[in-house]
Parts: C-alpha cells; structure tokens; sequence
C-alpha cells in the first residue's frame, strides 16, 4: 500500500475513534422521552452533506422551508462528507441533529448504550453503488485492487466490506487483506480515480454518477439489488436524545420541514434540480453536471419512512465489517413524531419494526 493511501486510512481510524467515544452507560433508559412538555429551543444547529442523497435538507435550506417551518428558532447548518465526522459533532454538542446514513446513527446508539440518539424520520432509499474502472467486470477481478469509500463505518463502507465478505474476500480497518479499502473524502476519491489511484469505490449519490460520467467508471454493484423491493435506508434523520425530550416542539417542527421538502421534491421535479444545484453550489462550490444531477436523481427515492425493518440486517453487516460494537438496537427509533404528523393528514403511518416507539 502506497504511503499517501496509508495516511488516509490512519487518519480516518482515528475518525472513527473519536466518533465512538461518546459516553457509554450501562444501560439505556427503558421510558421514553415525554413528547408533550418541554419548549421550543432558541436554536437548532442542523448538519447535512453535499449530497443528492440528502436532497431534502438541501432544498429545506435553499427554498426557506427549514427557516418557515422552525419560526422563532434559529437556524443554523453545517456541511459534513460522510457520517463518523457528524456523530462526532452530533456527540461533542456542536450540531443538535442532522440528515446521515444508518450505520453511523447504530454504531452512536450501541456505543452509548442507546442514551446517545434517536432516529425520527426517513429521508432516503436508494442511491449507492460499487463502480469500479475498466477492466473490473465481475467479483472475482477485485482480488488486489484499492476501492474507496467515504469514511470508515459509514454507510457504504460498511455495505463494502459486507458485500465483499459474501464474496469471499478478507479486508481490514487499515487497508489489509485481500482487497485494500481506503476510506476517502469524495471529491478526492473522484480526482485519485481518474489518476488511476483507485479501482472503484462504493459511494453515495453524485458521486457514483461523477466517477461513471467523469471518470469513465462502470457500475459493478447497485446497492440497490441487494436488498427486497430494492429498499434501503440511506439517509435518515437523527436527532440529539437529550434535545428531543428537552424540545420535543422544535424537532416535531424539523420532521414536519422534512416532510414537507419531501413532498415538494416530488411535486416540482424540474425545479427541484434547479434547488438541489443551488444549494450544492453554495455548500460545494459547484453545481453538477445537468446529466450526472439527472443520473443521480434516477437512483434514489425520498420518503420520511426509514425502514426500520432493515436495521437488524444493518447491525449484522456493521459486525461482519468489524466496524461496530455488538450491541441492542431495541429503542433507537422515536417516530411518534412523525406519526401524529402523517396521522393528522390521513396517510399511512410506519412502522419501527419493534426498535423504539412509533405510537402503535
């Protein structure tokens, strides 16, 4: 392994580490938070990334409607790569909530023993895949190779590492094993990639559509194929345990935004592309090709359920990874929220598949 992918690799096992390190009870709380008191914060710091995958906050922020929904509480945001770097903040108290993928939201719940987070709405499904440079056609061509992803413990990097154990391949957190992975901030792994640095990577949505329409790369594995009805979680929206019971308003306000981006994705389909672009060139610096935007925006779907049913799958991958602790995600999900607000306008509500509260 070259020394510049060693580096990347040892600083993002130091990432991971300090994510991990929030406070570790004994035992979670067995009652949960009391949704009818409390007051409405001043502020609520949000984070979210640069991504397609996180559409909704980007909309939420560029079309004001994050700022409406949460009148009288101020706003402010913070732009993340991958979602280790925003459960440390999440952890240390920098951000209050933010739009991250599940493994980063199990791996804060298992390491505080469920006193950390809770999981109060969907974003996401869809939208990650395995592409690879040429010459990489099938599982068996991998054996040697170096494939990105964007941090340790995140939500592709754990889907990789399962996804290569199934194929009989041995990795490690620190570049070993059969086939090297070196967890990589993304718009770095694109430009290693097109110097012929890397193999491929398993990445979110654009990125996936810029290393294939930028860098010639060709898909390998849709995330998407590996799971029933092709569902599964990719963003959800996690909130700060302690500021849901202390602000139970104020998150009831961040979930109906959510919602309501959402749904104004689906109903603004030409100007939802325009927004998404906007705000990724005030977060990212630029806005996407239009044809890499279309691409990506193919492979995805939002929806405020999170699947809860997949994150027992999630946990197993995330301990045949070796990039989690073993441990009870009974009571990481609070979607009661969530619940009265789909309730109240006469559509379906989901379902926490026995991991937390969901009203029913």
């Amino acid at each position: 392994m070259n020394t510049r992918i060693f580096k990347i690799t040892t600083l993002a096992v130091a990432a991971m580490m300090l994510a991990g390190c929030g406070a570790s009870a004994e035992a979670s709380s067995d009652e949960p938070a009391d949704l009818t008191g409390g007051t409405a914060a001043d502020a609520l710091r949000l984070g979210y990334f640069a991504n397609v995958t996180h559409a909704p906050a980007l909309v939420g922020v560029h079309e004001g409607i994050l700022a409406d929904e949460l009148e009288g509480t101020e706003l402010t945001t913070q732009i993340f790569n991958a979602g280790p770097a925003a459960i440390e903040a999440l952890s240390a108290g920098a951000i209050d909530a933010t739009y991250i993928g599940p493994n980063p939201s199990i791996n804060s719940y298992i390491q505080s023993a469920g006193e950390s987070v809770r999981i109060v709405a969907g974003v996401t499904s869809g939208g990650a895949q395995l592409v690879v440079r040429d010459g990489i056609d099938s599982p068996d061509d991998l054996a040697g190779t170096t494939l990105a992803t964007p941090q340790l413990g995140n939500t592709q990097d754990v889907a990789l590492r399962s996804w290569l154990a199934d194929e009989g391949y041995e990795t490690d957190t620190t570049g070993g094993g059969d086939v090297h992975i070196t967890p990589t901030e993304n718009a770095q792994t694109l430009t290693l990639f097109q110097e012929g640095d890397l193999d491929g990577a398993w990445l979110p949505e654009p990125w996936a559509s810029r290393l294939i329409l930028e860098g010639g790369a060709h898909v390998l594995v849709d995330e998407a194929d590996l799971w029933e009805d092709g569902a599964f979680p990719t963003t959800v929206l996690l909130v700060n345990a302690d500021f849901l019971a202390e602000h139970p308003e104020t998150v009831a306000e961040l979930v109906a935004a959510n919602d309501e981006a959402i749904t104004w994705i689906e109903a603004n389909a030409e100007d939802a592309s325009a927004a998404i672009n906007a705000q990724l060139e005030v977060d990212a610096g630029k806005p996407l090709a239009d044809d890499v935007l279309a691409r990506a925006l193919e492979n995805v779907t939002f929806s405020v359920n999170p699947h809860a049913e997949t994150f027992e799958t999630l946990v197993a991958n995330g301990l045949e990874a070796g990039t989690q602790k073993d441990g009870s995600i009974e009571g990481l999900f609070d979607l009661r929220l969530l619940n009265t607000l789909l309730s109240d306008s006469d559509r379906e509500t989901v379902s926490a598949a026995g991991l937390g509260e969901d009203g029913s």
